[in-house]
């Protein structure tokens, strides 16, 4: 019989936050200085499929690179540690820039996974996804952050926090009831599962 080793595991959060509640406005100062968008869940009208409204409401931006670069590489470094620690994936790095989101009141993310199951938009081969809470858990309610395993507990975080889980798992934001939930959402990749 093969086993995974006794260490291994698909969820880990970080045992204290990356960034300091400062930190977490700056990047929630810059997220919002970038282009903002009503996310999408499907494709455009006229290909196969359409955008489905029941999914999600949130609004996103994407923070470039060279925007904030100490942000990434505190990132980055946390997310190989993570991994190492944890899932034991090969070659990891930084495949996309970071999604700064943001749920309004009534704003959520129903069940999904990140990772592309037909594999028709990969690479980068999505196999860790991060959620850092930037907001003060005190300045919304609801959002929380669901997953399909794991016991279904969602995760309780604290401003700046981090946790990694792998991008097969289902989850899902929970509707705010007040306030506004802001969080960064990157994922990493390395070489295709064999």
């Amino acid at each position: 019989m093969i086993t995974e080793p006794k260490w291994k595991s698909l969820l880990a959060n970080t045992t204290e936050p990356l960034f300091t509640p400062e930190q977490c406005q700056h990047i929630i100062n810059v997220g919002q200085q970038q282009e903002s968008k009503e996310a999408r869940v499907g494709h455009k009208e006229g290909r196969k499929g359409k955008y489905d409204i029941k999914k999600r409401i949130t609004t996103i931006s994407w923070i470039p690179f060279k925007v904030m670069p100490d942000m990434y590489r505190t990132i980055e470094r946390s997310m190989k540690q993570a991994n190492g620690n944890h899932f034991g994936y090969e070659g990891m790095t930084i495949t996309e820039t970071a999604q700064f989101t943001e749920y309004p009141k009534g704003g959520f993310y129903n069940w999904h996974i990140d990772a592309d199951m037909n594999c028709q938009h990969e690479p980068p081969v999505r196999k860790i996804s991060m959620t850092i809470l930037l907001s003060n858990p005190s300045e919304f309610e609801g959002g929380e952050l669901e997953f399909l395993s794991e016991g279904n507990q969602p995760p309780q975080l604290v401003q700046g926090q981090a946790i990694y889980f792998c991008s097969l798992i289902r989850h899902r934001v929970n509707k705010v009831k007040k306030g506004i939930r802001r969080s960064l959402v990157m994922w990493f990749g390395g070489p295709p599962f064999k």
